[in-house]
């Protein structure tokens, strides 16, 4: 690909500006889930998606993780609008608790809008959001921006690319896709002739998807997936239970179709599936149930043979209806010798061990279980090195930066965009935060905006620092041991013994002569504290030393480092 040989569109008006546009991702650079990326020209400010991403192992208690909003609460003048790729949650996840602050107009494809209208349910102020319903190849203006929203094929139906034409030029997002070539229904087609098009009018900057990039060939489309599942349906004698992602409903499509011709009845099991499927009918995506679907005091009506049941909680989701079967905590569906259950997803990273300890105990309870990792039975909806080269080569940008990934991901697309010919000064490695300023000529990092991950807790949204996170770190480690104090308010003398407890942490009581240690420590502290001179001590200083003392001693003597917790009482 010879950058030098694209025609730039020079006489598009929206070209005739000198003022840079500026790229800024928020999210989605340097991890997979927290999708959020900035458009800035001048006083103008458009959003790509607004992403959530599963908490990391050592984010204890966390439920979910946000892009930090701080930079669009700075400027939040200037925003127009948000356009939403697709449904999935690490493009739709944060966006409740960003429209909670900055109630801005939403634009998406129509179930995209519905799933999002489905989050909102429980948020009071979903009446005043201005949600836009877009159609593929459809055209908005949000001045000084004009967008086209291109269909692609992807995991969820009605996904989406954006070719945005703005003031220095055409900016082309691929949104989350993949090139599925023997996909049979329309609207799960990639609508290759619109990225075309743009290639061939100008691109000034491209930026693609980078998921898949270690993945070599092309990825396993649908048909090839359906074909695995009627097999597996057909050879099984017992109940079906099947996970699969609720928002897929390409598949879930499928698999109620099989069911159906296999004369087996469905249940749908899972608040998410129900509520997507709901929608998905009220859309006329899946049809009306005329029969096909039973509800769950319906299951001792059929035999075995008879039933399918679709699920949520392919991830290991701790509240899941999946998860709730196989540790026998569902009060209506319990595992019976015979059944087969079927993951029908991929084990995204972070969530191996639950998923395994979720097989395990399906199996312990005699259901037989088929997973990723016994037989293909999941497609990716992101595309293989192959399809990213075709992207690359039909839109022949004239600038790249890859997005959505992990680091490696974006050096590895990086390096796949330079074996097609752009140049190295034309290509951007870019991480969250930082600000990309684009012209006809240039693209290149010029700064930095505030940006970070934002811990949703409960109800509480960015109580929770990293300092915390230590803390419950090692109190899933190595416990707590709280003391005790009660000194005289005037003269800080103790009055009693200090009292130790712990909590996660070794019995004192079972440790001889280890308690009477610790009491030393704190004794000595105290004494040098409070009679050593004539004033009040810091009492705010000497909890510090305290700890300092007592952690000490534990580390010397357990090579453990328990949280310790001081409590003084002034009589």
């Amino acid at each position: 690909m010879d950058s030098n040989s694209v025609s730039l569109p020079f006489d598009n008006p929206r070209t005739l500006h000198t003022r840079p546009l500026k790229i800024i991702p928020l999210g989605g650079l340097g991890e997979i889930g927290l999708n959020m990326l900035l458009i800035e020209y001048h006083d103008s400010i458009l959003i790509v998606d607004a992403g959530s991403m599963f908490p990391e192992d050592h984010m204890f208690g966390i439920d979910i993780v946000i892009p930090d909003f701080s930079y669009l609460r700075e400027n939040k003048g200037k925003i127009k609008g948000i356009l939403l790729t697709h449904g999935h949650e690490d493009h739709i996840g944060a966006l409740p608790y960003f429209l909670e602050e900055l109630q801005v107009p939403v634009y998406g494809t129509e179930f995209t809008l519905a799933l999002v209208q489905e989050k909102l349910l429980d948020w009071s102020f979903t009446s005043n959001i201005d949600f836009n319903v877009i159609e593929p190849r459809q055209t908005v203006e949000i001045p000084p921006f004009s967008i086209e929203f291109i269909r692609v094929c992807h995991s969820i139906i009605h996904g989406v690319g954006l070719a945005i034409e703005t003031p220095v030029g055409t900016v082309l997002h691929s949104g989350d896709f993949k090139l599925d070539f023997n996909a049979t229904d329309s609207e799960h087609q990639i609508d290759l002739m619109r990225f075309y098009h743009y290639g061939e009018k100008g691109v000034l900057l491209l930026l693609s998807d980078s998921t898949n990039v270690e993945r070599e060939g092309f990825s396993l489309n649908e048909q090839e997936i359906a074909t695995r599942l009627e097999k597996i349906f057909r050879n099984c004698r017992g109940r079906i239970i099947i996970s699969v992602f609720a928002s897929n409903i390409q598949r879930v499509k499928h698999i109620i179709n099989l069911a159906n011709q296999l004369g087996r009845k469905v249940l749908l099991n899972g608040r998410s599936m129900v509520a997507n499927v709901r929608i998905a009918q009220n859309l006329g995506i899946i049809k009306q149930n005329n029969g096909w679907e039973i509800k769950i005091n319906e299951l001792d009506n059929y035999p075995d043979e008879k039933i399918l049941m679709l699920t949520t909680g392919s991830q290991g989701e701790p509240m899941s209806a999946l998860a709730r079967i196989a540790y026998q905590a569902h009060n209506k569906i319990k595992i019976k010798p015979g059944d087969t259950v079927i993951l029908s997803s991929k084990f995204i990273p972070g969530n191996e061990n639950t998923i395994n300890k979720i097989i395990n105990n399906l199996f312990r309870q005699g259901a037989e279980v088929i997973y990723e990792k016994v037989e293909d039975i999941h497609a990716s909806g992101h595309a293989n090195r192959e399809e990213l080269k075709i992207m690359l080569s039909i839109t022949r940008p004239r600038f790249f930066i890859p997005i959505h990934g992990e680091y490696r991901h974006l050096v590895k697309h990086i390096q796949l965009a330079r074996e097609l010919g752009l140049k190295k000064d034309n290509t951007v490695l870019a991480e969250d935060g930082d600000i990309i300023e684009l012209t006809p000529d240039s693209c290149r990092i010029t700064g930095k905006a505030h940006a970070g991950k934002v811990f949703v807790d409960g109800k509480g949204v960015g109580d929770v620092c990293n300092l915390v996170l230590r803390e419950r770190r090692i109190l899933s480690e190595d416990g707590i041991v709280i003391i005790n104090i009660v000194v005289d308010g005037i003269t800080g003398e103790l009055l009693v013994e200090p009292q130790i407890e712990s909590h996660g942490f070794v019995h004192l009581n079972t440790q001889a002569g280890f308690s009477p240690e610790v009491k030393e420590i704190i004794l000595n502290i105290m004494e040098e504290a409070s009679f050593s001179r004539n004033d009040q001590p810091d009492y705010e200083k000497l909890k510090a030393q305290i700890q300092r003392g007592v952690r000490r001693h534990f580390k010397k003597t357990m090579g453990r480092l328990p949280i310790v917790f001081p409590i003084i009482t002034r009589i």
